[in-house]
């Protein structure tokens, strides 16, 4: 399983590389959003919090080979209907990181084969457990991008 070190390193880092992310920020700060429709960083974070569930559910369909599509969701109703920006960026941060623990708890029992195991996903595509790990650090990459505008724009505005 050495060959998906890296893969999985790279997927804990993502906790860290937010907490880097927000590092200073303050509770109005973390709330702030630019118009109604545009998502604070706390509802960023709330999203990839999400994102961390759908795709831990994703993992464990491809491992138990089930031939069900993997789930896709509404990630701005999820984020709306939670009501994320009133939730605390530390609590929200406390279970992404849970679930990367317990996910690379998982990833590091795992035979090589399991890796190749693949699902369907909501767009059709045949996806490797690989795929869905890379593409959800991927997907962190573009939110902490993300952040990053928002927080230039709040300084714009201030």
């Amino acid at each position: 399983m050495s060959e998906h070190t890296n893969d999985i390193q790279s997927y804990i880092d993502t906790h860290q590389q937010l907490i880097t992310a927000i590092e200073g920020l303050t509770e109005e700060q973390l709330t702030w959003k630019e118009t109604p429709e545009k998502w604070s960083v706390t509802e960023v974070l709330s999203h990839l919090a999400d994102h961390n569930i759908v795709v831990s559910f994703r993992i464990r369909e491809i491992l138990s080979g089930s031939t069900v599509q993997l789930p896709a969701f509404s990630q701005d109703p999820w984020v709306s209907s939670a009501r994320a920006n009133e939730g605390a960026a530390s609590d929200i941060l406390d279970v992404f990181q849970a679930l990367l623990t317990f996910n690379s708890l998982l990833f590091k029992r795992l035979p090589t084969q399991d890796w190749e195991k693949s699902g369907i996903n909501f767009k059709g595509q045949v996806v490797k457990l690989t795929d869905v790990v890379q593409s959800f650090t991927a997907h962190v990459q573009v939110h902490l991008a993300q952040i990053e505008r928002i927080k230039n724009a709040s300084k714009v505005k201030a």
